[in-house]
């Protein structure tokens, strides 16, 4: 390995195993800049309910209400037994 070249991920300080984007090196450097340029895009799909995030279309009408039943609204079935109280 060159001495000039840098790694690509580099062990983060403090004693943690975690690992970060180098920026010093050009691949690191363009991943940082995916990274951000992908998560400002989903964030900006998110707050706009677009996308993956966008509601479900209305679905269309199946039937009209006045024709489908046979009784017009504000009026009364007939009684089963054909006359209105036969007591």
């Amino acid at each position: 390995m060159h001495p000039d070249d840098e790694p690509v991920l580099k062990r983060g300080k403090w004693g943690t195993n975690r690992y970060y984007y180098n920026p010093r090196n050009p691949i690191g450097m363009a991943l940082i800049v995916i990274s951000v340029l992908f998560t400002a895009t989903m964030l900006i799909l998110l707050a706009n309910r677009a996308g993956p995030w966008a509601p479900d279309p209305a679905p269309a009408p199946t039937t009209t209400y006045d024709t489908s039943w046979p009784f017009a609204p504000g009026t009364t079935a007939p009684s089963p037994s054909g006359s209105p109280s036969a007591t």
